[in-house]
């Protein structure tokens, strides 16, 4: 006999559009950090102006934050997943408002 499968109890629809949000946002997050993370060892190489190292580092650190969350939120079907996406969310803005906002 197989293993028997965990029963997961359905999400409300609310929830499930706030984690699904959350994971898009992540992975948008993660290709932010290294489109830049090119830019910045192109624009080095060359000696043009580019993004700093710490526009780059702050992008890693929203991007590490942000998967890290949307990995408890994927796992975690009660309050602490939600709140895992709100803080994914949350980091995205403020990583977008900080670095390309102001």
């Amino acid at each position: 006999m197989g293993a028997a499968r965990p029963v997961r109890a359905r999400l409300p629809l609310w929830d499930r559009i706030l984690r699904g949000l959350g994971g898009v946002l992540a992975g948008g997050l993660v290709v932010l950090f290294l489109g830049l993370l090119v830019v910045w060892l192109f624009a080095d190489n060359w000696g043009v102006p580019g993004p700093g190292g710490g526009t780059v580092f702050g992008h890693l650190v929203g991007a590490v934050v942000a998967v890290a969350g949307q990995r408890i939120a994927d796992r975690r079907p009660d309050r602490t997943g939600t709140g895992a996406a709100v803080v994914v969310i949350g980091t995205t803005a403020l990583v977008l408002s900080l670095a390309w906002f102001l």
